[in-house]
């Protein structure tokens, strides 16, 4: 048995952490995210793909709670504890905002959990740094370490690399699924990118309107071609994730089915 089908094994016996089912959100007279069925586990790292505007950040904030469901409902463990790291936070570069202020806009913490946060993500050193003095990969680290104040059960992280350069994203990556080693929790990860995604990924879920495949992402560290563009340490964090897809979309959005007898609408929502 592989290392992902362990896991999966292993999750699949315990209670889902968050499930959706049949969700839909409809805004402006058109769907954009329909028959949306999905779980997470205790303890799974969930990463989601697919093309711009195909409705992952919509998902995200339903999931959160943030935005209504037009269809469906979302279902959370009783008590779920929830960390979340928007897809963007824009700061006014001319607000002196200092590390230690950021993370204490929205509640109190004292200093020592402010330092234990940002250690997880290995910027304590930064506490009383401006924030607007960070790099891109910094400022990302401290929003994570926010994100674990309230040591949530499952990190909703949406697309946690971006302005990030190819060596911040494989970093970012081993300490994503460092803390899920750590701290146990489950993690939902939007990825931009389609077909590269992290290794440490259990189940990869490719979102356009609809759930279009799943699948599990294939291990690169023996790809002659992929180590001599990206060196050993890429392979430690990066996977290749395949899609197969037995329909394609019109401009309009629709499903149009390559193999209509085979499946249903409903079927290949799943």
């Amino acid at each position: 048995m592989n290392e992902h089908a362990g896991r999966a094994s292993e999750a699949g016996r315990a209670e889902p952490l968050l499930a959706a089912n049949g969700l839909g959100v409809r805004r402006d007279g058109r769907w954009l995210i329909h028959d949306v069925n999905l779980k997470v586990r205790p303890r799974e790292i969930l990463s989601i793909v697919g093309p711009n505007g195909g409705g992952k950040t919509t998902l995200i904030r339903t999931l959160l709670g943030i935005e209504a469901a037009s269809a469906g409902q979302v279902v959370r463990r009783a008590g779920l504890k929830l960390g979340y790291v928007p897809q963007r936070l824009t700061i006014d570069r001319t607000l002196p905002l200092t590390v230690a202020r950021l993370m204490t806009l929205t509640r109190r913490v004292r200093r020592a959990d402010l330092l234990a946060a940002l250690g997880e993500t290995g910027v304590a050193h930064l506490i009383d740094a401006g924030v607007q003095q960070l790099s891109g990969g910094e400022f990302q680290r401290v929003l994570i370490a926010r994100a674990l104040l309230g040591r949530p059960d499952l990190l909703m992280l949406d697309e946690p690399v971006q302005s990030v350069d190819f060596g911040g994203q494989v970093e970012l990556y081993r300490l994503i699924a460092g803390l899920r080693e750590r701290l146990g929790c489950g993690i939902v990860l939007v990825s931009h990118d389609l077909h590269v995604v992290m290794r440490e990924t259990d189940r990869v879920v490719c979102l356009s309107g609809h759930v279009c495949c799943t699948g599990v992402p294939h291990d690169v560290q023996h790809h002659p071609e992929y180590l001599r563009l990206f060196g050993p340490r890429a392979s430690e964090a990066l996977a290749l994730y395949t899609h197969e897809h037995d329909h394609s979309h019109d401009p309009a959005g629709e499903v149009i089915h390559h193999h209509p007898r085979n499946r249903t609408k409903a079927e290949t929502a799943r």
